[in-house]
């Protein structure tokens, strides 16, 4: 017998995978790599494959929306709050 696949939600999701975070927040490949590279979505590495957690991208679209810290979205770095 074949077990069911569970369906995760976006909010149950731990980690995305690159493409995934990409449909799922709207953004395009380049400008996601061009945020990890500049450090503003932190990701890591499992097996080869490059993941995004659910927290860093929590945290990239939390500072972005703050209004000490407009450039988040931008590739500026995130800077932390006190």
């Amino acid at each position: 017998m074949h077990k069911l696949l569970e369906i995760i939600t976006p909010e149950e999701r731990r980690a995305y995978r690159v493409n995934d975070f990409c449909r799922a927040f709207g953004l395009g490949r380049s400008k996601v790599y061009e945020l990890i590279k500049s450090g503003c979505l932190k990701t890591v590495l499992v097996g080869g494959r490059r993941l995004i957690p659910r927290e860093s991208a929590e945290a990239l679209f939390q500072a972005s929306a703050e209004p000490h810290n407009p450039g988040a979205l931008k590739g500026e770095p995130v800077r932390e709050v006190a």
